[in-house]
């Protein structure tokens, strides 16, 4: 079976209120989502969601590179040839993750289907009971995150993860008053995603140590380990690295100088599934926890990266939310609570509305 067809559809989807983190405000998502068709007209979906501040890819560069770089390499090749795929991948152009990982996640969906069984079942098999997901703070005065914390809460979420990194005194406000407001047996997670340098992270650590942290996330800018390392030696809560980590060498690098406690593992950061499963194993040899997040993508990349974490028993935590926060998606996701249902479809599980798609896409190509 071979593919003989790619279409990619640039799109955007509507967030049902803006997503601020401590670089960016987004009142919409833009997302790149690719089709591969077999000559036995069996079909694979998959994303990419980039971020210049992270991947150093934009939305409009993504679909070019896929359009005219990646694409034409998958015409004629078996989808289950994924390592010599990734090889051609890597050998035409270096970086743009998020754009092979929309073509990895394709060739995942069509080997499921193709194999009758679920992507989670192709790499490693179930190695959790369920998936809890945390709902997602996004940057507010501390009154109204602890507002909206307490309301997740109230519907039944056991993990809160707030977003941080602005000014470090505001930050340690945001953290006490979610904290407040949601109690001491909710999970509490912070994520800074690069906003503090070292003084301000040991200040927020020391101030907040009473607020029962479960751990502090990319506090520091993502090239600097040294403050990394640095922080992780003093700090009493566990230090996760996420922009720091897009590759193995760049784990290497944090495990040598054990520089973090856990990594976050994204998909758009290391290029797909399957590089994200060199990452997961390496962690795992480390003993490192891991975490598979979310640059907040569809149904699509939500389920790709939901199927990883369930294959994994390193991967402890996730953040499938996407879906959660859009008004409408392009496929239908299942959360029961705070926790995300696979299916035992085939690939990954979803049904494209393939009608939606095309009426929040701004332009589309196909290469064959």
């Amino acid at each position: 079976m071979k593919i003989k067809k790619v279409e990619v559809f640039a799109a955007r989807l509507l967030l049902k209120e803006p997503f601020i983190i401590s670089y960016v405000q987004l009142d919409d998502m833009p997302t790149i989502i690719t089709k591969l068709e077999t000559d036995e007209g069996v079909i694979g979906w998959g994303e990419a969601v980039p971020d210049q501040n992270v991947t150093g890819e934009t939305w409009e560069s993504t679909y070019q590179v896929i359009q005219h770089e990646l694409a034409p390499l998958l015409i004629n090749e078996s989808p289950f040839a994924i390592d010599r795929i990734h090889k051609k991948f890597n050998g035409k152009i270096d970086g743009v993750p998020s754009a092979k990982a929309a073509l990895d996640i394709a060739l995942y969906d069509l080997m499921g289907k193709i194999t009758g069984q679920p992507v989670y079942q192709l790499i490693g098999g179930k190695a959790h009971e369920e998936l809890q997901v945390p709902q997602v703070i996004s940057i507010k005065e501390p009154e109204e995150m602890a507002a909206d914390a307490q309301r997740y809460v109230e519907a039944g979420f056991r993990n809160i993860k707030i977003k941080v990194g602005t000014n470090a005194t505001m930050d340690i406000q945001r953290i006490q008053a979610v904290r407040q407001a949601i109690g001491e047996v909710t999970q509490l997670r912070v994520d800074a995603n690069q906003g503090w340098n070292r003084i301000d992270t040991l200040k927020v650590i020391r101030e907040t140590a009473d607020c029962n942290v479960d751990w502090y996330e990319q506090p520091v800018k993502a090239h600097d380990l040294r403050s990394l390392k640095e922080i992780r030696a003093v700090s009493p809560q566990k230090v996760m690295v996420d922009e720091g980590v897009h590759n193995i060498q760049d784990l290497v690098n944090v495990i040598g100088m054990r520089a973090a406690d856990m990594l976050n593992i994204k998909l758009m950061k290391s290029g797909g599934i399957y590089p994200a499963l060199a990452l997961a194993n390496l962690a795992e040899a480390a003993e490192m926890p891991c975490q598979v997040g979310s640059m907040v993508e569809s149904a699509i990349g939500t389920m790709a990266g939901a199927h990883l974490a369930m294959s994994r028993s390193i991967i402890e935590t996730n953040e499938m939310v996407g879906p959660l926060m859009f008004s409408r998606d392009v496929a239908a996701v299942t959360y029961d609570g705070d926790v995300i249902q696979l299916s035992d479809a085939p690939g990954l599980g979803l049904e494209v509305d393939e009608e939606y798609l095309k009426s929040i896409t701004r332009f589309s190509c196909y290469i064959q």
